[in-house]
């Protein structure tokens, strides 16, 4: 489990067929192998270590449902490391489970914000609510506006600064994430 707080932004060394090598001397302070780190949101297990980068393996089903098969070496990526038991949690529930992806329509500046809007297909909108949580690249957001076929998040400077959400360009891909307590919630209510 995560929380959506970027802990370093990390940088593809490699991304080949099923293998993503990132450096990431941060993140790797204490990690082991069979540690999870998240990748862009995208949940991985550290395979190999070897100096200030890791190897972790990628299986088709995540790059069908991410945009982890577009990375490219010398891209920079949101690590985050997984969650411990007396952690806090600073941004919202998160399993590292990317649902799909959705596509960047603008970035519009406003006052010392810069609204970020996304459009999402159906799927994932359905579990976007305005003033609810969504995960963007593995950055933890809440919701400003939701339309037809977008919805949009306001990116304070700091996030501006410790992610790599703005190294992005309108018509680019980010793995989304949408909120695990609305898609239980309609679960159990389709049991009734």
């Amino acid at each position: 489990m995560f929380t959506g707080i970027v802990e370093e932004i990390g940088e593809i060394v490699e991304a080949g067929a099923g293998v993503l090598r990132v450096h990431a001397p941060q993140v790797l302070t204490d990690a082991r192998l069979g540690d999870s780190i998240a990748i862009n949101g995208v949940d991985l297990t550290i395979a190999e270590i070897v100096g200030d980068t890791f190897v972790a393996h990628v299986m088709p089903e995540t790059y069908r449902r991410s945009n982890s098969a577009r990375l490219k070496p010398r891209e920079r990526v949101n690590l985050e490391r997984s969650l411990r038991p007396t952690d806090r949690l600073s941004g919202h529930i998160v399993r590292g489970v990317v649902e799909g992806i959705a596509t960047i329509e603008s970035f519009t500046p406003e006052g010392n914000a810069l609204i970020a809007r996304f459009r999402a297909s159906h799927e994932l909108l359905r579990y976007v609510a305005v003033k609810g949580p969504v995960c963007v690249d593995g950055v933890s957001l809440t919701v400003t506006e939701k339309g037809a076929g977008t919805f949009a998040v306001s990116l304070v400077q700091y996030t501006r600064e410790h992610t790599n959400l703005l190294d992005k360009q309108p018509g680019d891909a980010v793995n989304i994430e949408t909120d695990i307590i609305a898609r239980y919630v309609e679960s159990i209510l389709a049991t009734r």
